[in-house]
Formats: structure tokens, C-alpha cells, sequence
């Protein structure tokens, strides 16, 4: 086994011995599975739907809903079904059924849960996905089969981005921040986990298959979750 984690750029400082971590805490869009659907779904049928049912050209729906959208971004409303169902007059989560056969894993990603399930730690799925979209993501690629515990933003009433969410899942997950390794693919989201105190962590710097990697240079990053394996493998890690 390789002494360290590594950051996939090549810089930065190193991570603890995989000996030393005692809980991985896992984002699910973006980390996990493809952020292809969920663009797609927001950028390209969501506006054509409600182009559809209000009487708009779909140019014009994007002008509406482009505000819309900003003004709720970072909020629990933003990654609410119910909200947006309410707000479009679209039953959000039907739609999302309708499309589910897109939804995927990111490559290598289930090689990732299956390795990281005979590494001895405790693994929990931490998402901002409303219960409608999680059921239809879990029950399109079995994902929770992975995890020891599933962990929703809506049933603490606020979203990841918020100090008050890690503080709440702290209380609940009773894990040790320096002894916690957390991925996610939201940089607002890393911000909210290093603020907590949780030591390890690592950004995914390519969550959408369909868009070119992006320049990580704020946190440990990593292409996809599976360049984690070397290190369970005990292979020596080769950056990007």
C-alpha cells in the first residue's frame, strides 16, 4: 500500500494513511453518478417542457427560468422536487422518472463501492437529492446497496453548503472529523466540510462525462473516485 493519498494534480498535501480514516462520507451527483443526467434534465428538458406548457419558445423559457434558477442555487430549495414542481407547474419528479434509463454511474464508480467495501470503514451516502430524486437514482442503479447509512440534506432542513447540516450529521453519524475522508463535486460544498473540520478531503474534477475536466486548484482532487483504487490496491497513485 502506498503510504499517502495523492492528490490528482500532482500538488497539495498529502492525505493520512487509509489506516487512519475511519468513515468515508460520499456525495452522490457529480461523485458518484454522471452529472450528465441532471445538466440534461435542467438544462435541456426542463426548459422545453415549460416552454411547452406556457406557451413559450424554448430560447424564451431559458430567459425565465435562468433567474429562477440563480436566485435558489445553494439553497434547500434548489434541490427540492416539490419546489420546483410548485414553481413550473411541471411534475418534476414523473419527468425524472420518464428519463431514468440516463441515469449512471460514473466510470469506475462502482468499482470504487465494491473495493471500498471491504476496506473495514463505515460508508455513508451524504446527498442535497430530494427524496424523489434519490429514489429514482437508487432504484435505477442500486446504489444504496453500497452504503452503510443514507444520508438526505431535506430531513435536516438545510443543505450541505450550510455549516448547521454538518453539525446535524455530526450529532446523528457520530464520526470523527479527523478521521473522516468526504468527496463531493461542490466546491461550496468542501468549503462547508473543511469549515466543520473534517481532514480529509477530496473535490471530483470531472462529475459531468459529457464536459472537459475541470482546474481543481482550491482542494485534493481526483478525475473520478475510482483513482482512489490505487491506493486501496496498493498500487502507486499516478497523478492526471
Amino acid at each position: 500500500m502506498s503510504s499517502s493519498l495523492i492528490s490528482a494534480a500532482g500538488s497539495g498535501p498529502s492525505l493520512a494513511h487509509w489506516e487512519a480514516i475511519d468513515t468515508v462520507l460520499l456525495d452522490m451527483d457529480g461523485t458518484l453518478l454522471d452529472l450528465r443526467f441532471d445538466n440534461y434534465f435542467w438544462l435541456e428538458l426542463v426548459p422545453e417542457r415549460y416552454a411547452a406548457r406556457h406557451g413559450l419558445s424554448v430560447e424564451r423559457a431559458r430567459e425565465v427560468l435562468r433567474p429562477m434558477f440563480a436566485t435558489t442555487q445553494g439553497t434547500l430549495d434548489w434541490y427540492c422536487t416539490d419546489f420546483w414542481s410548485r414553481q413550473l407547474s411541471l411534475d418534476i419528479a414523473a419527468m425524472k422518472h420518464e428519463i431514468r434509463e440516463h441515469v449512471r454511474f460514473l466510470p469506475g464508480a462502482e468499482q470504487f463501492l465494491r473495493a471500498l467495501r471491504h476496506k473495514g470503514v463505515r460508508i455513508a451516502l451524504v446527498t442535497n437529492a430530494h427524496r424523489d430524486s434519490l429514489k429514482v437514482k437508487a432504484t435505477q442503479t442500486g446504489l444504496l446497496n453500497y452504503f452503510d447509512v443514507v444520508f438526505s440534506s431535506h430531513s435536516f432542513g438545510v443543505p450541505k453548503e450550510h455549516p448547521e447540516f454538518w453539525r446535524q450529521l455530526q450529532a446523528a453519524l457520530q464520526f470523527d472529523p479527523a478521521r473522516t475522508l468526504f468527496v463531493d463535486d461542490s466546491h461550496s460544498v468542501l468549503r462547508a466540510a473543511r469549515e466543520h473540520g473534517i481532514a480529509h478531503i477530496f473535490a471530483i474534477s470531472k462529475p459531468d462525462t459529457g464536459m472537459d475536466k475541470r482546474e481543481v486548484t482550491e482542494f485534493m482532487s481526483v478525475e473520478a473516485v475510482s483513482h482512489l483504487l490505487e491506493e486501496l490496491s496498493g498500487r502507486d497513485h499516478r497523478p492526471d
